[in-house]
C-alpha cells in the first residue's frame, strides 16, 4: 500500500462555531498524537520512579492507552452531566425505588447510609447528541484516566486550546471515599481499605488496583488488594490477614454478594461492620439494565411522578429500551437489526450482541434466557457509535484507521468527576485494538457566534 501524508491539523478558523460540529471535524481530520509517554510513565510510577511499572504495563497491556485524543463538544458534555444529575435525582424517589427493586435481589432492599463510589455512565455520540448506553456501578478506569489526562501534550496551537483540565481529579476521588466513610461512620477514623476483586492479579485492570493502593496509602490509610476469599468475619469485624478492614472498595462483578467467597463481605456489609462501596443497592438502583426500560418509558415515568424536567432529559438522551420476552420472539427476530441485545445483569459487554450480527441459534438462546428473571435480556434501540480517525505516527503512515468510540462519565452523587473515551473496533469495547484503548477527552468550547 502506498504511504499517504497526514492532513494538516485544522486551524481554529476552519472550525464551526458549533462545538459539536467542530469536535466531529477534529475527530475526522486531526492527526495529532497527544500522549506523552514519558509524562505518563512519571504519573504511573510516581515522580522519581524507575519506569518499571509503566514498562510492564505496556508489555502486558499494549492497547490499554491510545496515543490519540478524542474531541467532544462542551454541549455534549453538558448534556451528559444533565443526564447524570437527572438519574441521580430520580433514583432517590421512593416510587422509582419501589419499581426497580421489584426485580432486584433481596439484598438490594438493605439501604446503607452511603451512596456508592464510581458510577460510570457510558454514552455514544449520536447525530442529535449523546445517547446513554448503560450505567455501571463498579466502573473501572477512573484513576488510570486521571493519570492519562495529565500526560497529554499539544502538537499545535489548535490542540493547545482544548487540552484537558487535570487539576483536582485524584483529590476528588479521595474525597469521594472519605465521604462514603463519613456518611456511614461519622467521625470515626478510616484506617484500612481493601480493594477487592476476584483473583485481582489476573484482572485486566489490575494495574489500577495498585494505583489505588498507593493513592490511599499516600493519604495516610493502610490499603491492600485482595480476593474475596481472603477475608473472614468474626466478632463483628471484617478481617484480612489478621488486620481489621474498615472499608471495602468493591470491584466484584458478584453484584449481590451471592457467591460463597463473598459471604464474609456480605455479612460485614449487612451488619454495618464494614463500609462496602459500591454496594448491591447501588447496582439495583442504577446499573440493572431493566431500569433503562423504565427510564425510556415516558408514560411509566409520569405514573411515578418523575419531574417533567427529568422526563425531558431522559427522552432526549436514553434510547428506547425494552424487555425481551418469548411471546414476541418472532417480532424481535424480524426487527432485530434495529436493536442491541444485552443481559439485564451483564457487565463488560459480555453476551451482548448487535441485532444485525445475531445468528438464529444465539437469538434462541436469548429468548430462552428471558424465561428466568436472573438471565433476562433487554434490547436497546441501536445507536451506532461515532468514530475517531487514528493515525499511526506523526509523519507518514500506511493509511488511517477509523475507530469507534464511546464516552464514559465517572460520577458520584449526581456530579461528573471525569469524562474519558474508549477507542475500539468490533461490536464492543475490548482493549484489543491497535491504536485503541482509553483516550483523553479534549472539550471543545462553543464560540460566541453560536450563542448569537
Amino acid at each position: 500500500m502506498t504511504a499517504s501524508i497526514q492532513p494538516p491539523v485544522p486551524s481554529l478558523a476552519d472550525l464551526s462555531p458549533d462545538c459539536r460540529e467542530a469536535a466531529a471535524h477534529l475527530n475526522r481530520e486531526c492527526p495529532c498524537l497527544a500522549l506523552d509517554h514519558a509524562a505518563l510513565a512519571a504519573q504511573l510510577d510516581g515522580e522519581g520512579g524507575n519506569g518499571d511499572f509503566y514498562r510492564e504495563l505496556r508489555q502486558s497491556r499494549p492497547h490499554l492507552f491510545s496515543d490519540t485524543m478524542v474531541f467532544v463538544g462542551e454541549r455534549h458534555l453538558a448534556a451528559m452531566a444533565e443526564l447524570v444529575a437527572a438519574v441521580d435525582e430520580v433514583a432517590r424517589l421512593p416510587a422509582y425505588q419501589q419499581a426497580v427493586l421489584a426485580w432486584a435481589p433481596e439484598i438490594a432492599r438493605f439501604a446503607p447510609p452511603h451512596a456508592g463510589v464510581f458510577l460510570g455512565y457510558d454514552f455514544h455520540l449520536g447525530d442529535e447528541g449523546p445517547r446513554l448506553i448503560e450505567i455501571n456501578t463498579n466502573a473501572g478506569g477512573g484513576l488510570l484516566n486521571a493519570k492519562l489526562a495529565r500526560a497529554q501534550r499539544s502538537c499545535c496551537s489548535t490542540v493547545q486550546e482544548f487540552l484537558p483540565a487535570t487539576g483536582g481529579v485524584e483529590e476528588a476521588f479521595l474525597a469521594m471515599f472519605r465521604q462514603e466513610w463519613t456518611l456511614a461512620k461519622g467521625d470515626a477514623p478510616l484506617k484500612r481499605i481493601a480493594i477487592v476483586d476476584t483473583a485481582p492479579a489476573a484482572q485486566y485492570l489490575a494495574p489500577e488496583f495498585e494505583l489505588f493502593r498507593r493513592l490511599f496509602e499516600a493519604a495516610g490509610m493502610a490499603a491492600v488488594v485482595a480476593d474475596p476469599g481472603e477475608f473472614t468475619y468474626r466478632d463483628g469485624v471484617l478481617w484480612h490477614d489478621g488486620q481489621a478492614v474498615d472499608l471495602v472498595y468493591n470491584r466484584l462483578t458478584d453484584f449481590a454478594l451471592e457467591e460463597a467467597a463473598s459471604a464474609p463481605l456480605r455479612q460485614a456489609y449487612l451488619e454495618g461492620a464494614a463500609v462496602v462501596t459500591p454496594h448491591p443497592r447501588a447496582h439495583a438502583l442504577f446499573a440493572d439494565k431493566r431500569n433503562l426500560v423504565l427510564l425510556s418509558d415516558p408514560a411509566r415515568l409520569a405514573e411515578l411522578d418523575v419531574p417533567e424536567a427529568c422526563r425531558r432529559t431522559f427522552a432526549a438522551t436514553i434510547p428506547t429500551t425494552r424487555l425481551v420476552t418469548a411471546d414476541q420472539a418472532e417480532q424481535w427476530w424480524q426487527q432485530r437489526k434495529q436493536w442491541f441485545f444485552k443481559p439485564a445483569a451483564g457487565f463488560g459487554s459480555r453476551a451482548a450482541y448487535r441485532g444485525d450480527k445475531l445468528t438464529k441459534r444465539v437469538f434462541e438462546d436469548i429468548i430462552a434466557a428471558g424465561q428466568s428473571e436472573n438471565t433476562a435480556y433487554v434490547a436497546q434501540a441501536l445507536v451506532p457509535p461515532s468514530e475517531r480517525r487514528v493515525f499511526s505516527d506523526n509523519a507518514v503512515q500506511e493509511g488511517p484507521n477509523h475507530l469507534k468510540l464511546d464516552i464514559r462519565a465517572y460520577a458520584y452523587q449526581g456530579e461528573v468527576q471525569l469524562a474519558a473515551a474508549r477507542l475500539y473496533q468490533g461490536q464492543t469495547t475490548n482493549f484489543r485494538t491497535a491504536g485503541g484503548g482509553f483516550a483523553a477527552v479534549f472539550a471543545v468550547p462553543c464560540r460566541e457566534e453560536e450563542a448569537a
